[in-house]
């Protein structure tokens, strides 16, 4: 903040509060001494918020007052003794962050002065996570609260906040990732990876003829490996199986 022994009038800015002493009072206003090279004037309209018939109802000439900054000049520095909004319409954008205070509570909400032209309105669904029937179960007057912008309507004059919108950025910060926690392993669902589940039969496989098929099936039994795949010969008849079978017996090779 700036002070009438440090500021310059190249490094006031607007909104800034001064302390100064009543110079001369005008018809139109009053000048001030607040430490500047050029002095500082305030309109008989920034006196004060209420009409001011004459200046020297509300300011006389040695008193000490404190203004703010309301515009910079070659030859004077505009002042207010009227405390400026810390926020005006068209500096109040949705996703601030906002420090006020509750005002007033209603059953579907929370009024919240936080400087602009008009309190914010904390809806009862907006004040915290979970069910909320009314805002004085969570909320008292007087308390002081940070929430964030959710709507701007200047046309209609209104502000909506919430609560609940950060205090649910503090909860997804504070959630671990699990997906990085979570290896490639086997994805969990009725369906299995193909390649264990589907037999791929090589292209154009050979039919086998009655004394190959008959042949084959002697020697996986000599063999001791118990059942014998039927599926290339699967729709050979019963009687067609017994032939097979006499005509091996008669056909198979004896050790010697």
């Amino acid at each position: 903040m700036a002070t009438p022994d440090s500021a310059s009038v190249v490094a006031l800015e607007l909104k800034t509060k001064l302390s100064g002493k009543i110079l001369k009072t005008t018809l139109a206003g009053a000048l001030v001494d607040i430490g500047q090279a050029v002095p500082g004037v305030i309109h008989i309209s920034q006196l004060q918020k209420e009409a001011v018939n004459k200046v020297e109802d509300v300011v006389t000439e040695g008193q000490q007052v404190d203004v703010w900054v309301r515009r910079v000049k070659k030859d004077r520095i505009e002042l207010t003794m009227i405390e400026p909004l810390a926020y005006e319409w068209k500096e109040i954008l949705p996703e601030m962050i906002v420090k006020g205070k509750v005002v007033r509570l209603e059953s579907y909400g929370a009024f919240v002065d936080f400087g602009a032209e008009r309190p914010g309105l904390i809806h009862v669904s907006e004040i915290t996570q979970g069910y909320v029937k009314t805002a004085s179960e969570v909320l008292k007057e007087g308390e002081e609260i940070e929430a964030k912008v959710l709507d701007v309507d200047r046309r209609k004059r209104q502000i909506r906040l919430s609560m609940k919108a950060l205090q649910a950025a503090v909860i997804e910060s504070a959630k671990p990732e699990r997906e990085e926690r979570k290896g490639p392993g086997k994805r969990k669902g009725k369906k299995e990876d193909e390649s264990y589940t589907m037999e791929v039969e090589a292209p154009n496989e050979p039919q086998f003829t009655a004394m190959q098929m008959a042949w084959q099936q002697a020697l996986e039994k000599s063999k001791g490996k118990g059942k014998v795949r039927r599926k290339s010969y699967k729709s050979a008849s019963e009687e067609q199986e017994k032939l097979f079978n006499s005509t091996l017996e008669n056909r198979l090779p004896t050790g010697g």
